[in-house]
């Protein structure tokens, strides 16, 4: 996969871009999944929330393992709030972080000692807090209507039509995908101060270049960082 730096520098931008990648044409599918960790909210009486007190308080699920129990899928809209919640300025923000150092601490997870948002690390995640990734329509789905704007982005309609070919054909089958990097406690207790982004989120995308980068170009537009 191909790493890309997206241009957001304040909270408020990361949060415009995660909900414009899950909100626009081309989405095939999501895997936006969230850690019972992070969702144990004492204060709060939404569903993830209930759902992640009680996986937490069952005997049968160890909280410090990577049992696979204790990760929930969520939705875009869920995802945002999640970030918000302990990237924000004030108060709250500053009670969500101390909460999950507390927990961590109890458990015996230590914070790991590597940079922010460092891809060569990371399988090394532990706990992974949150894990989101995004599946594209492939070019054979496209409608030519509907989806003019990406077939159009290929310079002649013949190079849209080998790329379909090459799509259909490929072993195994080709995927159009991107993915935020993994989101553990370094990322979510220091990956932002006073409503600044400490180091810049990285997008990772997989497939069609012209196609990808077209739909990330788009992404940026909606998210107002083009």
């Amino acid at each position: 996969m191909i790493g890309f730096e997206l241009p957001a520098s304040t909270v408020e931008e990361a949060l415009r871009v995660v909900r414009a990648l899950g909100s626009h044409r081309y989405i095939a599918g999501q895997q936006l999944m969230a850690h019972a960790l992070v969702l144990a909210d004492a204060e709060d009486a939404s569903e993830p929330s209930v759902w992640a007190r009680t996986t937490l308080a069952d005997p049968a699920i160890d909280a410090a393992s990577r049992d696979e129990r204790l990760m929930r899928a969520c939705s875009t809209a869920e995802l945002e709030r999640l970030l918000s919640r302990y990237w924000s300025e004030g108060a709250g923000a500053a009670r969500a972080r101390d909460a999950l150092k507390a927990t961590l601490d109890r458990l015996e997870l230590p914070i790991p000692e590597f940079e922010l948002f460092d891809e060569r690390h990371e399988d090394e995640i532990h706990p992974l807090l949150v894990d989101a990734g995004w599946e594209l329509l492939q070019l054979a789905e496209l409608d030519p209507e509907r989806h003019k704007g990406a077939i159009g982005t290929f310079a002649e309609y013949i190079h849209f039509e080998v790329a379909r070919f090459e799509e259909q054909e490929s072993m195994p089958p080709m995927t159009h995908l991107y993915e935020l990097g993994a989101i553990g406690p370094r990322e979510l207790l220091e990956g932002a101060r006073d409503g600044k982004l400490m180091q810049p989120l990285v997008l990772y995308t997989q497939g069609n270049e012209s196609y990808v980068d077209y739909l990330v170009r788009g992404v940026l537009r909606a998210a107002k960082l083009a």
